[in-house]
């Protein structure tokens, strides 16, 4: 897809993308190092692919470098901020992309530790680097931006529950954001094709995507949601600070 920001547009801005090593936020990320900005690509445990993402954006000449960080642990965030402050000395795009919930093996909180929790920490670390002018993106799905008022997959539900407890503490924030000249954006989008929520979704419950999909006559790719949020960093805030991706007439609101 041809990338939503013109060229050098973001020439001299710094950004981080949290959950960045593949899938929505590696695209939202080359789509920023494509108009200019040096971009952080943020990992758990994916180094390589990491490594790969960083390496593909140099060869492009672009600037990036990959920082691994455990967004749940506050001293992991921590030096993430403290090697971005080390290296370049602030931040002017901060994506939180990172979630989850639907893994094997986790806490059984783990949904939001990491989708409510962890987002506010992350925010909190971040504010010291975030100069006026800069701009916060936090990725979400209609899902569980609406789960208020329309109902969800029962599969989805304990993640669109935290996603939505993160949008509320948040939003919470945005007095502090405001009084320090820092733009915030939610970003919502329906059920993206090729995530891995996606996967999980569809192997839990077989045929939900399909479903969804054929419900909603049209669900965006991850290629195409990444170039909505990177569009997200330089299009006017909206008053109500959140942007709807696509048709949402199927979503109830309160």
């Amino acid at each position: 897809m041809t990338n939503p920001l013109p060229a050098g547009s973001l020439d001299g801005l710094r950004a981080l993308v949290t959950g960045s090593s593949r899938g929505i936020g590696a695209d939202t990320a080359t789509f920023f190092a494509e108009a200019g900005a040096s971009v952080a690509i943020n990992y758990r445990n994916k180094e390589a692919r990491a490594t790969k993402l960083v390496d593909k954006i140099v060869a492009a000449g672009g600037s990036a470098i990959a920082i691994g960080a455990d967004l749940t642990n506050a001293d992991s965030v921590a030096q993430m901020f403290q090697r971005l402050e080390s290296e370049w000395g602030g931040l002017d795009i901060l994506v939180l992309n990172a979630s989850g919930g639907m893994e094997s093996g986790m806490a059984e909180d783990y949904a939001m530790q990491l989708n409510r929790d962890a987002q506010v920490s992350v925010l909190n670390a971040a504010l010291p680097l975030l100069a006026p002018g800069s701009r916060v993106l936090f990725v979400t799905s209609h899902q569980a931006h609406f789960i208020r008022t329309t109902p969800t997959m029962p599969e989805y539900l304990p993640v669109a529950l935290s996603k939505r407890a993160g949008e509320d503490a948040l939003l919470e924030m945005i007095p502090v954001l405001e009084a320090a000249g820092i733009g915030f954006v939610i970003v919502s989008g329906d059920m993206i094709e090729g995530t891995i929520t996606a996967t999980l979704l569809e192997r839990s419950n077989p045929g939900a995507i399909t479903a969804r999909k054929n419900s909603a006559g049209k669900l965006y790719n991850v290629n195409e949601f990444a170039a909505e949020i990177a569009a997200s960093a330089i299009e006017p805030i909206p008053a109500d600070h959140t942007r709807l991706v696509g048709d949402v007439s199927e979503f109830k609101t309160a």
